[in-house]
Order: structure tokens, then sequence, then C-alpha cells
């Protein structure tokens, strides 16, 4: 066999495996996982455009903490607490957090369980105006307005990759 071609057949044999050893083991990593964590927050911020999917009040019986994340960022946690007038006031930790006041955040809830799935924070402006306002997110000196969305969570988040999931959580299948 020619050496040149030998040389090719090697690299493409290369890649090949490359290529199965990415799509093959934690799918959390996969490029599906990166997509379904782009276009959830997305869909999302857009159902916002829905006025019956805004929350108008604080939901009660949350705990101390809640998943958090910034969009294509990691999750992580945040601190809930209540304000005097019983707005919540979130303390955030994670990464990513926006550096701009024009952000906001979404308290998602799930229409099918009434449960509290998380705090996404949106490095944009919300996409409508006049919507009911539940408190603020705090990071560092950055504090963004949180509002509340209410949704079929299964429709938004891949149960093989979820939205919140701690990278030590995800599945594995």
């Amino acid at each position: 066999m020619n050496p040149s071609v030998r040389g090719g057949w090697r690299v493409a044999m290369a890649a090949a495996g490359l290529a199965f050893a990415a799509c093959s083991g934690d799918r959390s990593r996969s490029p599906a996982c990166g997509l379904a964590q782009l276009a959830g927050p997305m869909q999302m911020k857009e159902e916002l455009r829905n006025v019956r999917s805004a929350i108008g009040e604080v939901p009660r019986g949350l705990p101390g903490t809640l998943p958090a994340k910034v969009v294509g960022f990691p999750a992580g946690l945040a601190a809930v607490g209540y304000g005097p007038d019983g707005s919540l006031v979130i303390e955030f930790a994670g990464q990513g957090f926006p550096a701009s006041p024009a952000s906001f955040a979404l308290l998602v809830v799930d229409d099918s369980s009434a449960r509290v799935e998380g705090i996404l924070v949106y490095d944009s402006e919300p996409p409508v105006t006049g919507l009911p306002r539940l408190g603020t997110v705090t990071s560092g000196r950055v504090t963004v307005p949180l509002y509340g969305v209410r949704l079929v969570y299964a429709r938004v988040s891949n149960p093989r990759c979820p939205l919140f999931a701690q990278p030590a959580q995800r599945a594995d299948s």
C-alpha cells in the first residue's frame, strides 16, 4: 500500500475513534446536551410572551436553596430569602452571572406538578415589559429582577441532560 494512503487511513481511523469516544459515556457532554442546555432556556424565555405563563405571586413553601444557573454555564445554587414585603431575595452562587443589571432571572415552575425546578439567569433583557416581579437575584454587586414562568417542564428539559443538574448528578445513559 502507498505510504501516503496508509497515513490517511490511520488519520481516518483515529478520527473515527475520537468521534466514538466523544459520543459514548457521559452524554451530558454531548453536542445534543449542549444544544438542549441552550434551547430549553430560550423556549422558557419565549414562553413569557404568553401572559398566562407568567407567575404573578411568589410560590409558597420554597426550600432554603434552589438549583440555579446562568444560561450557557453549569448549574450552581441559590439561597432563597424573603424581603420585608414578601418578595424573593435570591443570592446566586455559580458561574457566569451577568455584569449588567439590564439582565433578568426566571423562577421556573413545572405546571404539571407545581414544582419549582430552579432559577435561570439571562444575560439579556426580558422579551416583554410589564411582567409581575417576584423579587431579585444578586451575585456580588449586581442585582437583577426575578420573574416567574409556569410551563410543562418536560417539554423544555432533556431528561438525559437535565437543565439544573449538578455535574455529578447528570444521567450517564
